[in-house]
């Protein structure tokens, strides 16, 4: 039996063991779910900024590979993510869809012009850099013109920073309500060995010798409880990508993996600092001070 364990008796021992890594689970599961919220603003704030799209309408007297080429030197600019052609055909096709009729045979001739739609980097997806790719592109003699919903770019720009600033208020706030939770919850499974830590120091231990099986247990715990936290991660997000398949296109293992890597060295650190400290506290109170 352990110098931990041998204060009290096992299967008070085991309860204080047992909430000690429930607690710390649950405080981290909230720190994790928020750590997936912001890796999901994230990407679906990038998402939405490479599908903004800027349609260049060609003159009606290009032939279509010359529409091809201006495509494919298109494609070779800095700012261009992917773009996409659009015949004449294919523009008739889809407005026939969105209006439920063949407009085409209703005037006799299809008025539509083929056109580039363009789609930016994450990066350049803000007014100033569109207007400069809109100056550059009007310069090319096919271009008749381009056609983008620069109040829909504002909108979301500036939406996406509110949701930035808000997301990191509540990031900091639960950081904060999490160090203290896991710190108080571990003081207090320290505190009902207050006796076996003074009557080892009585006894001539030394201050190392006392704090080291604490500090195993207590880094043991954090860990344990981060798997713990992990695991229900995982689970909720994958019943959360059941329940709203279209959140597949926001997933990233790589940020996810870092996610539960920070999940991890939270728990092992402030577990492993609180119950350093708490020990530290008991260590140096004096005995009358114990029954306090």
């Amino acid at each position: 039996m352990s110098t931990y364990e041998e204060g009290s008796p096992r299967k008070k021992t085991k309860s204080v063991y047992v909430s000690t890594v429930i607690s710390i689970a649950l405080v981290l599961l909230m720190t994790g779910l928020l750590g997936l919220i912001l890796v999901h603003a994230k990407n679906l704030s990038k998402y939405v900024k490479e599908n903004i799209v800027l349609n260049i309408i060609v003159n009606d007297n290009v032939n279509e590979g010359d529409v091809l080429a201006m495509q494919k030197d298109l494609e070779k600019d800095p700012y261009v993510l992917r773009t996409e052609y659009i015949s004449k055909e294919l523009a008739a096709k889809n407005l026939k869809e969105d209006l439920g009729e063949d407009f085409v045979e209703y005037l006799g001739h299809n008025p539509l012009l083929p056109s580039i739609d363009v789609y930016l980097k994450e990066q350049y997806a803000n007014t100033d850099s569109i207007q400069t790719f809109i100056q550059k592109s009007a310069k090319n003699s096919r271009v008749k013109e381009v056609v983008f919903q620069e109040s829909l770019i504002d909108m979301v720009n500036k939406n996406i920073r509110i949701i930035g600033i808000v997301v990191l208020g509540f990031t900091i706030v639960l950081l904060v309500i999490a160090v203290a939770l896991i710190n108080n919850t571990i003081r207090l499974a320290i505190y009902s060995q207050r006796f076996l830590i003074k009557s080892m120091q009585l006894i001539g231990a030394t201050k190392n010798f006392i704090r080291k099986p604490y500090l195993l247990y207590g880094i043991f715990h954090g860990l344990l409880g981060a798997l713990i936290a992990i695991l229900l991660l995982i689970f909720t997000l994958q019943f959360a990508q059941k329940q709203i398949p279209d959140l597949v296109f926001l997933r990233n293992w790589y940020e996810f993996g870092a996610i539960f890597l920070i999940v991890v060295g939270l728990g092992i650190v402030i577990s492993g600092f609180s119950t350093y400290f708490a020990v530290t506290k008991y260590l140096r109170a004096k005995s009358h001070s114990l029954y306090r």
